[in-house]
């Protein structure tokens, strides 16, 4: 669906954008306000409840698990296990929040991507500042959520969280591309309920935030080692638990990389085909 002037000029424009960075500081006004505006409805589900998750799952049920290092990759108790993998994925969530329906209610509902796109700004400047708005949230909760298990005794060494951190905000980031990208590419928002319960839940269960993937068998190990979720998960527990594999972490990172640098190709394209083309 084209919602652009129809001049050959016009349509240039859209798709050269403004210069590298000049797109998203004239959108730091609006993502500001809508910040401002929104934060107090996200304290529940950004601080509140993964603190839930880890006393209850982590300090409680942790009580009644045996604490094997051997078993629990390195982690001396089974809360400290537990706490990076909750972080890991409670990024995936936040990404997955923010890229699903607040970025169908701009394309379908409120239509603002349409109204930016009747400036000088060109699809790649809306997606990037979207997307940084992502990173922003991601900086914020994972911050916090980090800092706030500090005082449970979890951490091996004091850089581990500090090199965890921006592992977990890198994972929430190779999420956030990707549900962008499928985002704009449907038309009915009860796809969104295939995503969570086929995607979204499954990865958060079954992706070594709980339990080490050998668990699952040969097969199903090898499935969740592909994932997003777990490579993020075991690179956030590695620095954690300080049973560091550079080796392995490398290619965690590295993985994690590639699929935020095609999904913004995705996500970029996505929306060009939906408003522009």
């Amino acid at each position: 669906m084209a919602t652009l002037g129809s001049t050959p000029d016009r349509l240039e424009v859209q798709l050269r954008g403004l210069p590298v960075g000049e797109g998203i500081r004239r959108q730091v006004d609006y993502w500001w306000t809508v910040y401002k505006r929104t934060w107090r409805g996200s304290i529940i589900s950004s601080f509140v409840s993964p603190i839930f998750y880890v006393l209850a799952m982590g300090v409680l049920l942790g009580g009644f698990v045996e604490a094997d290092p051997d078993q629990l990759e390195g982690a001396t108790s089974y809360l400290a296990f537990i706490v990076p993998g909750l972080v890991a994925a409670h990024a995936m969530q936040t990404a997955v929040g923010e890229t699903t329906y607040p970025v169908m209610g701009m394309i379908k509902w409120q239509r603002v991507y349409d109204s930016m796109l009747a400036t000088p700004l060109a699809v790649r400047d809306v997606v990037a500042a979207h997307l940084v708005f992502v990173g922003f949230r991601l900086v914020a909760t994972c911050a916090v959520f980090l800092a706030i298990l500090a005082p449970f005794g979890v951490y091996a060494t004091w850089w581990g969280p500090l090199l965890a951190f921006p592992a977990v905000v890198l994972t929430g980031m190779a999420f956030a591309v990707l549900v962008y990208g499928f985002t704009t590419r449907l038309y009915s928002e009860q796809g969104f309920g295939v995503l969570f319960r086929l995607v979204v839940f499954p990865l958060f269960l079954f992706s070594g935030a709980f339990f080490p993937v050998s668990n699952l068998g040969p097969v199903g190990e090898l499935v969740a080692k592909v994932t997003p979720l777990w490579n993020g998960v075991n690179l956030a527990r590695m620095f954690c638990v300080d049973n560091v594999d550079w080796t392995v972490a490398a290619l965690n990172t590295v993985y994690l990389a590639v699929i935020v640098v095609v999904g913004w190709a995705w996500a970029v394209r996505g929306l060009q085909k939906r408003l522009v083309s």
